[in-house]
Protein backbone atom coordinates (compact mmCIF):
# COMPACT_ATOMS: atom_id res chain seq x y z
CA UNK A 1 0.00 0.00 0.00
CA UNK A 2 3.21 2.30 0.70
CA UNK A 3 5.86 0.68 1.88
CA UNK A 4 7.52 2.73 -1.03
CA UNK A 5 7.55 5.82 1.36
CA UNK A 6 9.89 4.07 3.84
CA UNK A 7 12.47 3.89 1.74
CA UNK A 8 11.74 7.44 -0.23
CA UNK A 9 12.22 8.99 3.04
CA UNK A 10 15.48 7.60 3.55
CA UNK A 11 16.46 8.67 -0.01
CA UNK A 12 15.60 11.96 0.88
CA UNK A 13 17.66 11.98 4.01
CA UNK A 14 20.62 10.43 2.33
CA UNK A 15 20.59 13.14 -0.89
CA UNK A 16 20.66 15.60 1.59
CA UNK A 17 23.33 14.00 3.57
CA UNK A 18 25.49 13.37 0.12
CA UNK A 19 25.20 16.98 -0.59
CA UNK A 20 26.78 18.50 2.19
CA UNK A 21 29.52 15.94 2.63
CA UNK A 22 30.08 16.73 -1.15
CA UNK A 23 30.02 20.80 -0.48
CA UNK A 24 32.56 20.02 2.83
CA UNK A 25 34.99 17.91 0.89
CA UNK A 26 38.14 18.86 -0.78
CA UNK A 27 40.27 18.37 -3.23
CA UNK A 28 40.19 14.06 -3.15
CA UNK A 29 43.10 11.55 -2.09
CA UNK A 30 45.20 10.29 -5.01
CA UNK A 31 47.73 7.08 -4.66
CA UNK A 32 50.41 5.98 -7.32
CA UNK A 33 49.71 2.39 -8.02
CA UNK A 34 52.39 0.40 -10.54
CA UNK A 35 50.51 -1.95 -12.73
CA UNK A 36 53.13 -5.34 -13.52
CA UNK A 37 56.36 -3.49 -12.56
CA UNK A 38 56.03 -1.40 -15.88
CA UNK A 39 53.15 1.44 -15.47
CA UNK A 40 53.09 3.89 -12.87
CA UNK A 41 49.38 4.97 -12.53
CA UNK A 42 47.64 7.70 -10.32
CA UNK A 43 44.48 6.64 -9.36
CA UNK A 44 41.47 8.89 -6.84
CA UNK A 45 39.94 7.28 -3.72
CA UNK A 46 36.36 7.28 -3.96
CA UNK A 47 34.45 10.30 -1.32
CA UNK A 48 32.15 8.58 0.75
CA UNK A 49 29.65 11.41 -0.85
CA UNK A 50 30.20 9.24 -4.14
CA UNK A 51 29.81 5.78 -1.95
CA UNK A 52 26.87 7.60 -0.35
CA UNK A 53 25.22 8.44 -3.74
CA UNK A 54 25.07 4.62 -4.60
CA UNK A 55 22.84 4.45 -1.74
CA UNK A 56 20.74 7.19 -3.27
CA UNK A 57 20.37 5.62 -6.50
CA UNK A 58 19.32 1.88 -4.78
CA UNK A 59 16.54 4.04 -2.79
CA UNK A 60 15.37 6.40 -5.35
CA UNK A 61 15.28 3.71 -7.92
CA UNK A 62 13.81 0.89 -5.99
CA UNK A 63 11.30 3.59 -4.74
CA UNK A 64 10.20 3.99 -8.15
CA UNK A 65 9.64 0.84 -9.37
CA UNK A 66 7.55 -0.29 -5.93
CA UNK A 67 5.59 3.65 -6.12
CA UNK A 68 4.78 2.37 -10.62
CA UNK A 69 3.78 -1.13 -8.61
CA UNK A 70 1.90 0.37 -6.22
CA UNK A 71 -0.02 2.91 -9.00
CA UNK A 72 -0.62 -0.58 -11.17
CA UNK A 73 -2.61 -1.72 -8.43
CA UNK A 74 -4.44 1.00 -7.74
CA UNK A 75 -3.43 1.77 -4.47
CA UNK A 76 -2.11 5.19 -5.52
CA UNK A 77 -4.68 7.81 -7.25
CA UNK A 78 -3.73 10.93 -8.49
CA UNK A 79 -6.19 12.51 -6.48
CA UNK A 80 -6.48 13.59 -2.47
CA UNK A 81 -5.38 11.72 -0.20
CA UNK A 82 -3.51 10.36 -2.83
CA UNK A 83 -2.95 6.62 -1.01
CA UNK A 84 -6.46 4.96 -1.11
CA UNK A 85 -5.67 3.34 2.16
CA UNK A 86 -5.29 6.58 3.94
CA UNK A 87 -9.12 7.33 3.32
CA UNK A 88 -10.62 4.50 5.20
CA UNK A 89 -9.50 4.68 9.02
CA UNK A 90 -9.42 0.26 8.76
CA UNK A 91 -7.12 0.83 6.27
CA UNK A 92 -5.14 3.31 7.30
CA UNK A 93 -4.28 0.86 10.21
CA UNK A 94 -3.07 -1.85 7.62
CA UNK A 95 -1.19 1.02 5.78
CA UNK A 96 1.24 1.83 8.77
CA UNK A 97 1.13 -1.60 9.76
CA UNK A 98 2.74 -1.94 6.26
CA UNK A 99 5.33 0.70 6.15
CA UNK A 100 6.53 -0.52 9.55
CA UNK A 101 6.92 -3.91 8.24
CA UNK A 102 7.87 -4.20 4.85
CA UNK A 103 8.91 -0.75 4.03
CA UNK A 104 11.00 -0.72 7.01
CA UNK A 105 12.46 -4.43 6.04
CA UNK A 106 12.91 -2.86 2.36
CA UNK A 107 15.03 -0.11 3.65
CA UNK A 108 17.29 -1.76 6.36
CA UNK A 109 18.03 -4.41 3.55
CA UNK A 110 19.14 -1.96 0.61
CA UNK A 111 20.93 -0.23 3.34
CA UNK A 112 23.05 -3.57 4.22
CA UNK A 113 23.14 -4.36 0.22
CA UNK A 114 24.92 -1.04 0.35
CA UNK A 115 27.23 -1.95 3.17
CA UNK A 116 28.08 -4.76 1.43
CA UNK A 117 28.97 -2.65 -1.33
CA UNK A 118 31.29 -0.73 0.46
CA UNK A 119 33.09 -3.30 1.89
CA UNK A 120 33.87 -4.88 -1.55
CA UNK A 121 34.83 -1.34 -2.70
CA UNK A 122 37.26 -1.06 0.49
CA UNK A 123 38.95 -4.41 -0.35
CA UNK A 124 39.38 -3.32 -3.86
CA UNK A 125 40.65 0.21 -2.82
CA UNK A 126 43.16 -1.42 -0.57
CA UNK A 127 44.68 -3.86 -2.91
CA UNK A 128 45.12 -1.22 -5.54
CA UNK A 129 47.32 1.09 -2.46
CA UNK A 130 49.14 -1.93 -2.30
CA UNK A 131 52.74 -0.34 -4.91
CA UNK A 132 54.41 -2.99 -6.00
CA UNK A 133 58.04 -2.80 -5.74
CA UNK A 134 59.49 -2.35 -9.06
CA UNK A 135 62.04 -4.45 -10.94
CA UNK A 136 63.97 -1.74 -12.28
Amino acid sequence: MACFIVPAAEAVVTTIATKVMKSKEGNPETVKIQLDGAELVEAEKLPFSRKLSWLNKLLWGGSALLAFEHVWHGEVAPWFPFLTAASNPADAAEMLHEMSTAGVTMSVLVTAVWAGMLVVSSVIEKKAQKILPSKN
